[in-house]
């Protein structure tokens, strides 16, 4: 005798009711959605993502050169370097940079141990080397400090790009890691992809230097000639220790002073002290903000400026200081950005492939149903039921997730369209076969039931495994089909082993039928 229990049927119908509620959004259309935007937080609204492929945007494949980053630690080495060979007084002919670290040359062979301990305390991930003459020594980093460099690198990009894109407004944007030091970045329903570039490219590192104020007009010793980024034929001298940088700064903001576009900064505690300690020391001296390796602005210092807030002027637009504000707020990048590749859908093109979509998954609907009805019959109608129940639950668990529905997404969908009816079919031969058997009508679709189960879970089981490793493996396309696969791997066997059962029996218990046909 098929049975449920009583809390199984409420689980089923509430599933269904909650299904239907969460998946209305998507069908509500614009003005639907926007009211029910206006209702309580507990009222679903929330609706599945359209991808890059369906409502247009941008794609880009950006580069991080992490080269800058190992060339910049072989730079911090040789200056960290000089100073404990100083510190020892040892005397060397020659200190220079090498790719991964650098090359020391000794006046005295007997110095060789002692400089060995000094790179060794410097950094303990230093692989040292020494010539054979014990004249010269490399110290550079060994693979597993060089991937951890990389590593941290890409992970340190992924963040702030991920930071920068955040406060454009850009929603559910993707942005991931592909291959050594490659970044994927595609923005759903961007309209200016020629301001993200311009964002993504920018490094914003922000550093403060006092100006050099000796004489002559070469780089060399402590000074640094940089250009001024509103004339780049204009170089100004700026001493080469940094007095603030920009990790310090915990807000940016558009602001305006006496009229003009300027951005308003504040430091944290540490940042507040040195800022106000050197613009007391050196009250009547040009201070350079310098971004980028180009002065910004030059200010004079007319007075220690205390309290850890102060502006940035120049001659900014409106769209200027916006852009930095946002630049600064999310942090410098540790390495620069470059676009490898770009490719920008438009709207009309994601709206057809919406629409193409569509008909795609209806018509595999309409033909599936349409089988099943003539297959099957009545019981042809229950699994349709199912079915559509099925679509309703795929698009109820996408909009709660918030996951995102590409092309390849469809695709996906349209698959699981046949897997779901699938279950059913299993099921319906299995009772045929028992009903040719000689069974009663009840005792053939509970053993129906009851021993499709296993074949069915056996084929989900396997079919989810490969959703899974899709997704664990895939990137971009191949996640989206993945997704909704893998959702509707679980909500078919839900509708096929629950959702249909219970239908099945409640009809038997209205109808109480003598005789049946599948």
């Amino acid at each position: 005798m098929i049975h449920l229990a009583r809390w199984k049927i409420v689980l089923i119908l509430a599933v269904v009711a909650l299904s239907i509620l969460y998946s209305m959004p998507n069908v509500a259309g614009t003005q639907g959605r926007a009211w029910l935007a206006t209702l309580p937080e507990w009222v679903p609204h929330k609706t599945v993502n359209l991808g890059l492929d369906l409502q247009g945007g941008a794609h880009l494949l950006l580069k991080v050169e992490v080269g800058e980053v190992i060339s910049q630690r072989s730079e911090d080495l040789e200056d960290s370097a000089r100073a404990a060979l100083r510190k020892e007084k040892i005397a060397y002919t020659r200190i220079a940079g090498i790719p991964g670290g650098i090359k020391l040359t000794l006046q005295e062979e007997q110095d060789v141990e002692q400089v060995r301990k000094i790179f060794r305390n410097i950094d303990a991930d230093l692989e040292i080397t020494v010539s054979d003459d014990r004249m010269s020594v490399e110290a550079v980093y060994n693979e597993a400090a060089l991937k951890a460099i990389r590593d941290q690198t890409i992970g340190q990009s992924i963040e702030i790009v991920r930071r920068r894109i955040d406060e454009t407004g850009t929603k559910e944007p993707i942005i991931q890691r592909q291959g050594e030091d490659r970044i994927v970045v595609q923005l759903p329903g961007v309209d200016n992809p020629e301001r993200i570039k311009e964002i993504l490219k920018t490094t914003a590192k922000l550093t403060f230097h006092l100006v050099d104020m000796g004489t002559g007009g070469t780089a060399g010793g402590g000074k640094r000639m940089l250009p001024m980024a509103e004339d780049p034929a204009q170089t100004v001298p700026i001493q080469r220790r940094e007095m603030l940088t920009g990790d310090m700064l915990t807000n940016a903001q558009p602001a305006f002073e006496q009229g003009m576009p300027v951005v308003s900064f504040r430091l944290n505690g540490i940042g507040a002290k040195k800022f106000c300690d050197v613009t007391r020391d050196n009250v009547g001296k040009p201070f350079a903000i310098v971004l980028d390796n180009k002065v910004i602005s030059a200010p004079r210092i007319n007075g220690a400026i205390c309290g850890g807030a102060a502006i940035i002027t120049g001659q900014f637009s409106v769209q200027e200081t916006n852009d930095l504000s946002l630049l600064l707020r999310a942090g410098a990048l540790p390495a620069s950005l470059s676009i490898m590749e770009e490719r920008t859908v438009g709207p009309t093109l994601g709206s057809d492939s919406v629409k193409a979509g569509r008909k795609a998954c209806l018509m595999a609907l309409l033909f599936v149903m349409i089988f099943a009805i003539a297959s099957y019959g009545l019981f042809g109608i229950f699994a349709s039921v199912g079915l559509l129940v099925n679509m309703t639950m795929i698009f109820a668990v996408m909009s709660i997730l918030q996951a995102t529905l590409t092309l390849p997404g469809i695709a996906g969908i349209v698959l699981t369209i046949g897997l779901a009816v699938d279950g059913n079919v299993l099921v319906f031969e299995r009772i045929k076969e028992e009903l040719r058997s000689g069974r009663g009508i009840m005792a053939a679709i509970d053993t129906g039931y009851t021993r499709a189960k296993t074949t069915i879970t056996d084929s989900n089981c396997t079919a989810l495994i490969a959703a899974l490793i899709l997704f664990s493996f895939g990137t971009g396309p191949i996640k989206g089909f993945a997704v909704t696969m893998s959702i509707g791997v679980v909500t078919s066997y839900f509708c096929a082993l629950m959702l249909t059962r219970l239908i099945v029996l409640t009809w038997l218990r209205v109808k109480k039928p003598k005789e049946i046909t599948v």
